[in-house]
This record gives structure tokens, C-alpha cells and sequence, in this order.
């Protein structure tokens, strides 16, 4: 026996259809479940298996809810704004509303096809305007609230598409939709202010049902570290204020590094302090056309450049040190600068024999300095090298030298964490327009 399906699905899906045999029933004395997925951007090339392969899943656990007996709500929408679709509009020449409802129905065909069992009577398409002033409201509260702002940022810059794009968004150096280079380039953004609820998102993983290895995948990604502020005095004057999860090692602090983007070398550059200019800024030019995640790489070789005219002094022991520009310090994680401690820390030790730096060991670790004990699993550490830490353990060092810092007003304790704020106006124009102006008397309104 042949199977017709062209005509046999037909038949089922136009019923199914008419008769809105998926439809929530509101009021229905039923177990509730609602099941969704993410929304497809409506592009020109219409469904893809990345589309289906979820969609299908979602949709088996769906049926098998209703035929438990449970109410089920199971919505599709259309997350219509977005880069796709306005290169799409560009490229043939069509206004992106039509694109958008060209392409919308098209992906409807499409699903009803392949026999889904969303709720039609709720579907949501993003370029509606009944739905985006909702999002606009939400923008709204969060600035009134003081959790969305603007800032100049250092962002990936797309020199083809002419848009920001997300480190995810970076492969190779390059844009993954059209693979032309990436540069790193200073734009005023809209921020969203999630870093206010850092550790909340930390401690809230213990209500949420998610498997252990996520909730680690989670708070690593959160990125918690205690430690200290500590201000660097520079030979012109400046206070560089560094984050440190390891005060006690001040005294083996030898070299300083900057982010390439750091505003103090911009400065300086501007000032004509640096006696290498062309150096930093063709160091600056290659660091721009690399991600964060190629420039925090571990095992990556070490790169940087020694500034010739300005030097740091270290606040402990008031010895000047070098200071240095190296693409493996990011401007928009900590402060954008670190010490370097290099008999304690691989990396710092790497960069110092690479540039000839100083290294002290602070922290008794036998013949072999390399190795000597630095993270907080060695808290039984010998402190030597370092004048009024000199024999206590690391544990008990911290404290004593948090508190020396405080009382001379140059450090103070610090929790810091790697999440950063989220940047949340990436498009050019096509999105919901950000509900506020600049005025020139009164400001954003």
C-alpha cells in the first residue's frame, strides 16, 4: 500500500487547523505545562534542520503532555528584527517590513507542514509594534532604575555588515555570517546592568532544577574572585587601580601590564609621554583584530610592549617597575590592569622571562621558584621577601596586608567578578527603537 502523505497530512493538518485542536484552553480544570522553544529569525532562506531538530523534540513532549491529560501551551513567534533580514532587504532591494512578512508566512508554511502542534491563536512577531512596546517598556524600568546606561565601549566591529557583534559571533578573527575581518572598535552603547545581580545569579543556581555540571558551567562563567584593590602610583602622576585576588604578594609585584585600549595610554599618547609611540600603536592596531577569546588564550605565545617614559611604583616598597601594554588583558574585565607577580603565577612568569623582568619569590616554595605556591589551595605558604609579612602563612597575610592598605587609604577589600554588562544595542538601526532622546537641556528623556 502506497502512502500518500502529500495528501494525508494535508487533510489532518487543514483540520487540526480549523479546528484549533492545539489551542490552550483558558479556564480548563487541567494540570498546566508550558513548552517553548526559540523563536526562529524569518530570514530569505526560510527553515533550516537547526529549525526542525528542536521543534521536533519540543513538539513529541508536547503531545505526550496533552495526552496526559495537561493543558498544554505551546506558542511560536517570530523574532523578526535582526541583521539577517536587513541584509536580506538590502541585498535584493525590498523594505524590510515586507521582507519580514514575505518571510514570516513563508516560515508558517513551512511549520504548519511539518505538522507542529503550536497554538496558532499566539503567535508573537517582534516587528509588531502591539509587541515591542512591551519591550520598550521593560528598557524603560530598567532605566528608571538606573540598570540601563550608555558608555563607549570597546566592541567586535564587523568592517563588511557594519555592526557590533558578540564574541560567540567572532570565529578565526572573522564575522561567521560573512567572514570578512573583525576589528576591536570604541561605540557608544546601551548597557543593561546584569553585573548588579551577580551574585544573586550565583546564589539562586540552588533553587533552579539544572543538572550540577551546568550550574559550575554557570558560576564559572559568573567568574566570583575575592580579593583586593590596590592603587599603583604612575611616574606622571596617575592612580592605576588594580584587582587582585592575591594581596599578599604585593611585594613580588615586579611589572604592570594595561590593556592595550586602557584610556591612561591613550592619554599619555595624546601627551606625547611615550617615547615609543609608534611601537604602542601599531601593538594597539594588531590587539584590535583580535577577539577576547584569542587574546586570553593560555597557551597562546605572550606578546606586549614595554612603555618607554612612564613606569609604575609599587605601593608597598615604593620601587619603580615597568609598566606594559599585552593584548591578554581585556579593558572591560577588572579595571583593565594588572600587577604581575612572576614567581607565582605561570603566566606572569612566561611574559617576565620573554621581557627580562624581575622576579622575587614571596612566598617559600623551595629551589624551585617557578613552582613556589600561589593559589588559595596554598594558604600554608611561607611569606619571605616581604617586610611585615615575613613569616606568616598566606591565609593569615591576606588580612594583615587588606588592612594595611585600607588604613593608608590605597587598597580596600574586593569581590570582583568576571560577568560583565550586557550590550544590548548591537544593531545599527533595524530593532526596536530605543524609546528615548537625547536632548540638549535636559538630557535622555
Amino acid at each position: 500500500m502506497k502512502y500518500d502523505f502529500t495528501a494525508i497530512e494535508k487533510k489532518w493538518q487543514t483540520k487540526w487547523k480549523d479546528e484549533k485542536t492545539f489551542a490552550c484552553r483558558t479556564g480548563e480544570d487541567k494540570p498546566k505545562f508550558y513548552a517553548l522553544v526559540e523563536f526562529p529569525y524569518p530570514s530569505g532562506n526560510g527553515l533550516h534542520v537547526g529549525h526542525a531538530r528542536p521543534y521536533t523534540a519540543m513538539d513529541v513532549v508536547a503531545r505526550k503532555r496533552r495526552m496526559d491529560g495537561q493543558n498544554v501551551l505551546f506558542p511560536m513567534g517570530f523574532d523578526a528584527f535582526g541583521l539577517p533580514t536587513e541584509n536580506f532587504a538590502i541585498k535584493n532591494h525590498i523594505h524590510p517590513a515586507q521582507v519580514t512578512e514575505n518571510n514570516i508566512a513563508n516560515f508558517t508554511r513551512q511549520l504548519e507542514m511539518l505538522g507542529y502542534s503550536f497554538d496558532w491563536d499566539r503567535v508573537v512577531d517582534t516587528t509588531d509594534p502591539g509587541y515591542y512596546k512591551w519591550t520598550q517598556w521593560i528598557f524603560l524600568q530598567l532605566y528608571k532604575k538606573g540598570l540601563a546606561y550608555k558608555a563607549t565601549m570597546p566592541v567586535n566591529w564587523c568592517t563588511s555588515c557594519k555592526c557590533v557583534l558578540a564574541n560567540e559571533e567572532v570565529v578565526d578573527g572573522g564575522c561567521e555570517r560573512c567572514g570578512s575581518p573583525v576589528i576591536r572598535k570604541e561605540k557608544s552603547q546601551w548597557m543593561l546592568k546584569i553585573t548588579a545581580y551577580a551574585q544573586r545569579l550565583i546564589d539562586d543556581l540552588d533553587e533552579v532544577d539544572f543538572i550540577e555540571r551546568v550550574k559550575i558551567q554557570q558560576k564559572n562563567w559568573i567568574g566570583r574572585s575575592t580579593g583586593a584593590e590596590v592603587t599603583f602610583k604612575a611616574t606622571t602622576g596617575e592612580d592605576i587601580v588594580v584587582f587582585t585576588t592575591r594581596p599578599d604578594t604585593l611585594f613580588g609585584a615586579t611589572y604592570m601590564v594595561l590593556s592595550p585600549e586602557h584610556e591612561f595610554i591613550r592619554g599619555w599618547l595624546e601627551a606625547g609621554k611615550l617615547n615609543n609611540a609608534d611601537e604602542v600603536k601599531a601593538y594597539q592596531k594588531a590587539a584590535a583584530s583580535k577577539s577576547d577569546l584569542e587574546r586570553t588564550e593560555l597557551n597562546k605565545e605572550k606578546t606586549g610592549v614595554k612603555l618607554d617614559g612612564v613606569a609604575g611604583i609599587n605601593p608597598v616598597n615604593g620601587k619603580q617597575i615597568p609598566i606594559f601594554i599585552s593584548d591578554y588583558v581585556l579593558a572591560t574585565y577588572g579595571t583593565g590592569a594588572i600587577m604581575a607577580v612572576p614567581a607565582h603565577d605561570d603566566r606572569d612568569w612566561e611574559f617576565a622571562k620573554k621581557f627580562g623582568c624581575e622576579i622575587i619569590e614571596v612566598v617559600s616554595g623551595g629551589e624551585d621558584v617557578q613552582q613556589a605556591a600561589f593559589t588559595a589551595k596554598d594558604e600554608t605558604g611561607i611569606m619571605v621577601n616581604s617586610d611585615f609579612l615575613n613569616g606568616l602563612t598566606v591565609k593569615d597575610a591576606i588580612p594583615v596586608i587588606t588592612k594595611w592598605l585600607e588604613e593608608k587609604g590605597i587598597g580596600e577589600a574586593k569581590v570582583n567578578y568576571k560577568l560583565r554588562d550586557w550590550v544590548f544595542s548591537r544593531q545599527r538601526y533595524w530593532g526596536e527603537p530605543i524609546p528615548l532622546v537625547n536632548c540638549e537641556k535636559c538630557g535622555w528623556v
